[in-house]
């Protein structure tokens, strides 16, 4: 492709008419090569009929997407040295909870085709929330980069983002979630209504993709893309709707024949607009050819069913009865796009030759686009390969010929007129479902390393200090607040709090919005109020040794105070969002390609961050 870009740069910059002349001949053969790639390729990621049902029913094949590949990563050095640096922990200590990351996104890799997968893929994508909260600050990269492989191309990507990994794990949920949708056995009730949950989680999840995620290296997770697999998804839940009414509506009156054919109208509607988007400049060249032709297929297939249930409720079901007539005249005239040319509505209706006559018109409209359709279906190698496809088409055709020659008769001497469209029309429209990243619950993986409204990547910390105090007259001097870890929220000027009773400097003695995270050796990161002032209580006359952190740029009570307020939207939590927030690395030359977390998205009302401490008036004590 590079070659390709370069060649063609050359042909348009070069006046040189021989030079022309050889990079003519040199992308003619490029060209060529290509072409034989892409349709290789396409057998390889596009293969429909490898998801499809195993079931004997015969169902038109849906369209699944196959999922994104990744390469294997080694975290293990680069988290222990961000640990050790950045915690100030021992990273060989968390080994552990390192390995058991590295297990997940392995097993993520390869998931099973069903709702086991879906959850495993969830679940890593709700662990990326903890990872990106832990050890990818704004102002610094990791060191390693997140390869992937394009879902059609086979073509490689690779970033340093972590919001590369989360849009790729995104993107297979809703591969995956395509794959279910077109096994499932259309043939049954549960199997469709399977079928069209499926399909709109998957327009969900790329929807969602879509509207958070910018800047994509990959074409799969382009917007123009994830706009094309959106309409893609829908149109299958339409065509799933269909199905489900043809399958409830088995006496087939006057008014559920015109309803089959409104709903045949609109799925030939939905796809027609995903062929639209399919040739559109951007998107042309990557969409498989099969896909292309698959679409514009079942365009026309739907729109010759539309016509042929039309002319099945014409001349197969009675003229209307004065009793039936308002309600059939009611129906019809939101019917067609167009009101038929002819005889009133009630004549028609009512006079069966007149009804003949249009549903002939309207058969020979179906067979025209029976034709069409399997026209189309020829020239594409792949969809002839795939037998049930070719009997859906065929069957279509040979029973709309059957009709015509039913109602056709040998006296006809008036010229069969053009039917009408039909105006589209669904009882159930398609709904895009986000994903319920709530649905999986996850545990932390490094809760050992703090609380992560002060131990995560963004915050800095002044090194940890160790003061020995010794209760005084007036207790230690300092007052508690807050939870996990626990603030201290004021210390007494010159009380044994303020300075050390090892004699040492002030320095060394507790601040305004230090957060205690050790009593006697003892962890105090996760402990809550009332069980740091029992551990203190407890201090005999030998004192008692208190490990403290400052956060850098919060030093003192009304700093602290003030980045709470700043931080919080006024309901004492900070809502945010951490896939909101841009990442920008160290290379700068990779800063154009980077995959960000869009701007637009919405905060989360979900988070799990809070405000550096928990401004509880209540908890607050001198001790």
């Amino acid at each position: 492709m590079r070659m390709r870009a370069g060649a063609e740069n050359l042909f348009r910059a070069t006046s040189n008419h021989k030079v022309k002349e050889t990079v003519a001949l040199e992308l003619s053969y490029v060209n060529s090569n290509l072409q034989l790639l892409k349709e290789e390729l396409e057998e390889l990621n596009s293969c429909m009929d490898v998801y499809q049902n195993e079931s004997e029913s015969i169902s038109v094949p849906m369209i699944p997407l196959g999922l994104k590949e990744t390469k294997e990563l080694d975290l293990l050095l680069p988290l222990k040295d961000f640990i050790s640096e950045h915690y100030g922990e021992e990273g060989t200590l968390f080994e552990k909870e390192i390995k058991e990351f590295m297990e997940l996104r392995q097993a993520m890799r390869t998931p099973s085709r069903n709702e086991a997968g879906l959850e495993l893929l969830m679940e890593y994508y709700n662990q990326l929330y903890f990872l990106d909260s832990r050890f990818f600050p704004p102002s610094k990269s990791l060191g390693v980069f997140f390869h992937w492989y394009d879902s059609l191309t086979g073509v490689p990507s690779h970033q340093r983002a972590l919001a590369f990994e989360k849009g790729s794990v995104l993107f297979n949920i809703g591969a995956l979630h395509t794959q279910i949708g077109a096994r499932q056995d259309r043939a049954t009730l549960p199997g469709l209504n399977q079928a069209i949950d499926a399909f709109q989680k998957a327009a969900g999840a790329f929807n969602y993709l879509k509207e958070n995620f910018s800047n994509a290296p990959s074409l799969d997770m382009s917007a123009a893309s994830l706009t094309m697999l959106v309409q893609l998804m829908l149109a299958q839940v339409q065509e799933c709707v269909f199905e489900k009414v043809t399958l409830l509506r088995a006496q087939k009156d006057f008014l559920t024949w015109l309803q089959l054919a409104q709903e045949a109208a609109r799925v030939e509607d939905a796809y027609s607009l995903v062929h639209q988007t399919m040739t559109q400049a951007h998107v042309k060249d990557y969409v498989p050819f099969s896909w292309t032709t698959m679409v514009q297929v079942k365009s026309e297939h739907f729109k010759a069913l539309s016509h042929y249930f039309s002319a099945t409720a014409l001349c197969d079901c009675p003229a209307a009865s004065d009793a039936e007539l308002p309600e059939h005249e009611k129906a019809f005239i939101q019917f067609h796009v167009t009101m038929p040319e002819g005889p009133s509505l009630r004549v028609l209706l009512q006079d069966p030759e007149e009804r003949r006559k249009l549903g002939k018109a309207h058969l020979k409209k179906a067979i025209m686009k029976h034709e069409e359709a399997m026209r189309i279906h020829g020239l594409c190698k792949i969809l002839r390969k795939m037998d049930i496809l070719q009997e859906v088409l065929s069957f279509a055709h040979k029973r709309s010929l059957s009709k015509y020659s039913e109602i056709d008769h040998e006296e006809d001497f008036f010229e069969t007129g053009d039917a009408p469209d039909i105006l589209p029309k669904t009882h159930q429209k398609p709904e895009i479902k986000p994903p319920n990243f709530s649905q999986v619950k996850v545990t932390d993986l490094f809760h050992r390393l703090g609380p992560l409204s002060v131990f995560s990547a963004k915050n800095k910390w002044y090194p940890v200090r160790r003061v020995h105090l010794r209760r005084g007259e007036n207790g230690f001097g300092f007052t508690l607040r807050g939870d996990s870890p626990v603030l201290i929220a004021g210390v007494i000027p010159g009380g044994c709090a303020a300075v050390s009773t090892r004699g040492l400097l002030e320095e060394a003695g507790l601040k305004e919005g230090d957060y205690i995270i050790s009593v006697n050796g003892k962890d105090c990161k996760w402990s809550k109020h009332a069980e740091v002032v029992q551990l203190l209580k407890s201090t005999g006359e030998e004192g008692v040794e208190i490990g403290v952190i400052t956060l850098q740029g919060s030093e003192g009570p009304r700093a602290v105070e003030k980045k709470a307020a700043a931080m919080s939207s006024g309901s004492g939590l900070l809502k945010s969002n951490k896939e909101n927030s841009r990442k920008s690395l160290m290379n700068s030359k990779s800063a154009s390609t980077l995959l960000i977390w869009n701007k637009k998205s919405k905060r989360s009302k979900n988070s799990t961050y809070s405000v550096p401490f928990t401004a509880v008036g209540d908890n607050e004590a001198m001790y």
